[in-house]
Formats: C-alpha cells, structure tokens, sequence
C-alpha cells in the first residue's frame, strides 16, 4: 500500500463505505513477506512514497519472478527491475508482460504510472556511450511518474549541441547529467540552470579515466553550486533523486 492508496482507505473510512476494521486489517499487513532468500519490503511506498525495486543482478531468473510475484500479490502496480540481463529478462517475457531496454538492463512490468511530478526532468549526457547509465535514468524516473525530456550526446566538446537545448535546461525542475571522461558536464549544466543536478559519472574514457574515478572526482569538485553527485554509473540512484525532488512539496 503506498500514500495514496492510505488516503484513499482513510478517506473511505470517513465516507462510511469501508469499516475501521477492514480498514485496521489492510493497514496491519505484514511489513515484509520472507520467501527465504529475499525478505519483500510491503511497507516501502508507505514509508517512502516510492515502492521496493528489484536489483536484477546477482540473482537468478527464477528468484527475480519469484519476487515480482509476491510484489504483485502485495499489490505493487509498477515493478521496477535493473540492471537485469537478457536471459532473464527472456525468461519474465514467458511469465510476464514486461518492459525490456537491453541497453539499460531495465525492466518494467504493469502499467507506469501517471506523470504527477510537480515539473520536468532532463536528463542530459555527453556522449552515445553513457547511454546504458543515461537510459537507466531516465526510464526509473518515468517508472516513478516522472515526465522525462531526453538530451543526448550533448557533451562539452560540441558545447553548441547543449546550448541549443538552453530552454529545457533553464525550465527544468531537476536535471540529471550524465558524462564520463573528465566529466565537465555536470559543471556547464550547474551554471546555466536554477534547479538541483544531479551528476552520474561514467566508466567512459580511456585508461586515466581509472574506470569512472576522473569523471567523479570532477563532478565533486564541480564550481557550480548546486550540482550533487551520485556513483559511478548509479544512474538509478539518480533517476530515484529526481523523482524525489520532482513529487517535493514546495518545489516550483
């Protein structure tokens, strides 16, 4: 059950149509549910506002339906899975109306939500080869009722390409930027926008790149205020940040 769907209980309790007993008993679920490898968290959307996602790697096809069953059961509408690999993904397909983005690893299963966010996300990246962190975001922030405007290959080395995108920029309510190599981008974005941005490094870039570190080492040290900064490659943590700061009260 997420805050919504508490609303709308308390609100049929207040209305006469739902008893404070049905209501007691749909409100006292188990937090949990333990399926012995994995212990299925009910209670997140009620305690967060967004419900549990499903981490795909590491964990088998057959454990990875397994918890998107008990999610359904649970009542959980939208199931969000990442970084989850194409014979799993194959094998959901035969069980299950899924989503795929081979790119991304991600997967998605049951209706998106409705786009109730206060504003926009842009999501912003260098180059063609942060696309797979660059999707991973975008597509977790649509799963969490986000609505996503896509600026790619917009890097610094054409800064023209980010210039001409100047109106979505200056517009947003949260921008994610997503560059590897040195990772400047985050920093030209930072100055040109009013709004939180969240900065991905990538593992993009030849050997000094140190797989990410350069870019993220940047990102921190970035001049412009209001730039933040995620993990290497963590384009769900970022997409998740944007949804957050998108739905926060008070936010223009």
């Amino acid at each position: 059950m997420d805050q919504k769907a508490l609303k709308q209980l308390l609100e049929q309790v207040r209305q006469g149509t739902v008893s404070t007993e049905d209501a007691l008993l749909q409100i006292r679920k188990a937090p949990y549910e333990d399926i012995g490898f994995a212990k299925i968290d009910s209670h997140r959307a009620l305690r967060q506002g967004m419900a549990e996602v499903i981490y795909g790697a590491g964990k088998t096809k057959e454990q990875i339906l397994q918890i998107v069953r008990v999610m359904q059961k649970q009542g959980q509408k939208t199931i969000l899975i990442t970084r989850m690999g194409k014979e799993s993904a194959d094998y959901l397909k035969t069980e299950q109306d899924l989503f795929y983005d081979e790119m991304s690893g991600v997967g998605i299963i049951g209706e998106m939500p409705a786009k109730d966010g206060l504003g926009f996300v842009v999501v912003a990246s260098g180059g063609t080869s942060d696309l797979p962190v660059a999707e991973e975001a975008a597509l977790t922030a649509e799963a969490f009722g986000n609505e996503v405007i896509r600026l790619y290959d917009v890097g610094v080395a054409g800064l023209h390409r980010l210039l001409d995108h100047s109106e979505e920029i200056m517009q947003a309510n949260v921008i994610i930027a997503i560059a590897g190599m040195e990772g400047a981008l985050a920093s030209v974005i930072g100055g040109m926008a009013d709004c939180p941005v969240i900065a991905v490094p990538t593992s993009v870039g030849y050997g000094a790149n140190f797989g990410g570190l350069s870019a993220l080492l940047s990102m921190l040290n970035s001049c412009a205020s209001g730039v933040s900064v995620v993990n290497i490659d963590n384009g769900f943590g970022a997409g998740y940040q944007a949804s957050l700061v998108n739905h926060a009260k008070g936010a223009k």
